[in-house]
């Protein structure tokens, strides 16, 4: 798919079945974030693949989290949160690894992991792969960012929920850049 063509029509989809992306179109996937815009190129970002048994393991840890915070969950809420990880057949966990430097601040880092997660995001869609960016209160949890071996110095971005477009998502009326971008400057 041509990159502008991706670029203005990426959708997000929540309707994820197997199968998961694979072989070169996964690495495709992966080898797009590591073209994000990185400032000093300091490659603060990592990334875990969860596929597998280990999204049953990720539920569990989201049980976990929930049950610190909340006590204890009707079988309702626990079977709902295990089930969290299995709306998609492969999960990755974007993590921004930011490191100490005095030329570039930890929020230029945490930017250039996000921009690594919307590089997947867009290769995904170009690559004809159904993707959901989530993050909600699993990615800022102790338990769940412990669970996952995420450092005191690190931030989970979010979790990109990929695989193969069960239900589409209606088409989408496209914004008018005219609401969003302003001349600035040229009045003076």
């Amino acid at each position: 798919m041509e990159a502008i063509a991706a670029l203005h029509n990426r959708v997000s989809q929540s309707a994820l079945v197997a199968p998961a992306p694979a072989g070169a179109i996964l690495d495709n996937i992966k080898r797009a974030a590591l073209r994000a815009a990185d400032h000093a190129m300091l490659r603060p970002w990592r990334f875990l693949v969860i596929e597998g048994e280990g999204r049953h393991c990720l539920g569990e840890l989201f049980v976990r989290a929930r049950e610190a915070t909340e006590g204890g969950l009707s079988d309702r809420e626990r079977e709902r949160t295990l089930g969290r990880p299995l709306r998609a057949p492969l999960l990755i966990a974007a993590i921004a690894a930011c490191r100490t430097n005095t030329k570039v601040p930890e929020i230029e880092q945490l930017l250039s992991a996000g921009a690594a997660m919307q590089n997947m995001l867009n290769a995904a869609y170009a690559e004809g792969v159904g993707a959901m960016w989530r993050t909600g209160d699993f990615a800022y949890d102790p338990v769940v960012k412990a669970g996952l071996g995420v450092g005191d110095a690190e931030h989970i971005v979010g979790f990109l929920y990929l695989g193969t477009v069960g239900e589409p998502r209606p088409p989408q009326m496209p914004p008018d850049p005219a609401q969003f971008f302003v001349s600035w400057g040229n009045d003076r």
